[in-house]
């Protein structure tokens, strides 16, 4: 690797290594909780496009802290949310009618048993499909948060600099079409495949050099 930027992103790895797999193995550790838990996080993924993910996790938080994101309205929603989304109103929209979609007579569905982990990308073309609110990002950001992103990108403004910078492509795709997106997601899974790094590490670890920490 003649790449300083690649040299670097290794170096980096080698120390990072056993927190991005802590954090991964907590990700995993949500398939046996309720499915309150996955549907909060459904909605952090919903609240995040164009929003920084501190603040979207945040929002999440006061809406489970008031029991808003089973029961709260779209006004009450939009409101506590307000400042730290943005199109705040659009987003609790899109919250509610996720809710309907998951949910029978007030009680939450087994949203787990729509999940075939065993197809990941069938799974995520139906979220994105039936969920508003949801594109390939979002629905690959929902997957990696519930531990079943271990093949697919999160194709954000900051994983294409990321990408940029070490070579991956001159000018990367605008991850605008399902097209564009699976084209773009190939090209960073073949540089993951070349630097021996997984596909979920190298999120994270691509995230931690943006903002000096590891999220999700």
């Amino acid at each position: 690797m003649h790449n300083p930027a690649v040299k670097k992103l290794i170096k980096e790895y080698i120390c990072k290594k056993p927190q991005i797999r802590k954090r991964l193995k907590e990700f995993k550790n949500l398939q046996n909780v309720d499915d309150e838990k996955v549907f909060s996080e459904l909605c952090f993924c919903i609240l995040t496009p164009q929003s920084k993910a501190v603040s979207c996790d945040k929002a999440i938080k006061n809406l489970e802290s008031d029991d808003l994101l089973l029961n709260g309205s779209r006004n009450v929603i939009s409101k506590k949310i307000r400042g730290l989304t943005r199109f705040h109103n659009n987003k609790a929209v899109y919250i509610v009618a996720a809710r309907k979609f998951f949910t029978n007579g007030g009680k939450l569905l087994d949203i787990k048993d729509k999940l075939d982990k065993k197809d990941i990308f069938k799974t995520r073309e139906w979220l994105v499909k039936n969920i508003k609110g949801i594109g390939y990002k979002e629905a690959s950001h929902f997957l990696r948060n519930i531990g079943l992103g271990k093949n697919i990108a999160i194709l954000d403004t900051h994983i294409l600099k990321c990408l940029r910078r070490c070579g991956v492509f001159k000018k990367p795709l605008q991850p605008t079409s399902k097209k564009t997106y699976l084209k773009t997601e190939e090209r960073m899974r073949q540089f993951s495949k070349k630097i021996d790094i997984s596909m979920e590490e190298l999120d994270l670890l691509f995230w931690s050099q943006q903002t000096g920490f590891i999220f999700k």
